[in-house]
């Protein structure tokens, strides 16, 4: 009698369950695709590449001149006195120094302000994405890369970049 109740009782549940899991409105949506066809993500880009332009050239101009010398290293020592491959090896340590100085703290000021501004827009997303749940009444959302299958219909990713777009 007791083992026919339980069984009776986790008939019940299973069947419980699987009714509230059909009445839950699922939908994905590709976050990454939807952040890179935005207009912001290249507005990004250009962004920085004029904040950071100056400093760019300077680290451009340095790797020439590094080139160069290295080249003339390469190219003129046996010709050269020894005071003057003294010279010329004074030189490519000190441009070698330089340039770490400066290069690796660029990219990682460069970087450190992608990121900043990646998450500017991955806000935005995240907010589109809210109101799309919001105004289709989703239950869940889940992110497209995290989903081995889902049929088209259920991809939300065109609306949140049509809600992104109009926010900016």
């Amino acid at each position: 009698m007791i083992k026919k109740t339980i069984i009776a009782s986790a008939l019940v549940f299973v069947g419980m369950t699987q009714t509230h899991a059909a009445e839950q409105k699922i939908a994905v949506v590709d976050v990454q695709g939807v952040f890179q066809s935005l207009p912001q993500a290249a507005a990004i880009q250009q962004s920085i590449a004029t904040e950071f332009k100056d400093k760019m050239e300077e680290i451009k101009r340095l790797e020439k001149d590094l080139q160069y010398y290295l080249e003339k290293q390469k190219r003129d020592t046996a010709t050269m006195s020894e005071a003057e491959i003294k010279e010329l090896e004074d030189k490519l340590l000190s441009l070698r120094d330089e340039y770490a100085q400066k290069a690796q703290p660029l990219r990682q000021e460069m970087q450190a302000r992608a990121s900043e501004e990646r998450n500017k827009v991955l806000g935005l997303i995240k907010q589109s994405i809210d109101a799309v749940a919001a105004d289709g009444k989703y239950d869940i959302i889940l992110n497209a890369g995290a989903v081995a299958f889902i049929d088209d219909s259920h991809d939300l990713s065109k609306q949140v970049i049509e809600k992104v777009s109009k926010i900016n």
